[in-house]
């Protein structure tokens, strides 16, 4: 029982993470709910991969990609920029923890504990420009592939 508890407050609080960045940056209000469903999938394939003993940049090379894969879906089906939903979608996935912890220490003057941190986030960024590149990847080989098999 407390397993579905958890998931239920991963999807709500990721679905709520999502929207509410979509909001503050202006996504029409038609796109909110594509929106935070975006955000919300890839943040429980992040979250599930790590449940299930996977590295944070493995898990976050998924989301994003999962992220992705979705933004695409939604962009066809609402008939509007990809951005609009990979952008929101990415939020629960930043590490901004990390990041604070890196310039927190570097402050702090514990400039080992720092660069540490300091790696984490751009490993963890890397993901997140990997699964999206990735995903582009792959929707293209698609498209090219039906237009080839189109042609005869």
């Amino acid at each position: 029982m407390l397993l579905i508890w958890t998931i239920f407050i991963q999807l709500i609080f990721s679905y709520i993470a999502t929207v509410t960045f979509a909001v503050i940056t202006n996504v029409p209000k038609r796109a909110l709910n594509a929106c935070g469903l975006t955000g919300t999938l890839g943040w429980i394939f992040f979250w599930a991969i790590k449940e299930l003993g996977g590295g944070t940049s493995m898990a976050t090379l998924a989301g994003a990609f999962i992220v992705a894969v979705s933004s695409h879906f939604f962009a066809k089906y609402k008939r509007m920029p990809i951005t609009i939903f990979n952008v929101p979608g990415i939020v629960p996935l930043v590490p901004g923890g990390l990041a604070y912890q890196a310039v927190r220490n570097f402050v702090l003057g514990d400039y080992t504990e720092a660069i540490g941190f300091s790696v984490q986030v751009t490993i963890v960024a890397g993901a997140i420009a990997a699964g999206l590149m990735l995903s582009e990847i792959f929707n293209h080989s698609i498209r090219r592939f039906r237009e080839h098999k189109a042609k005869f």
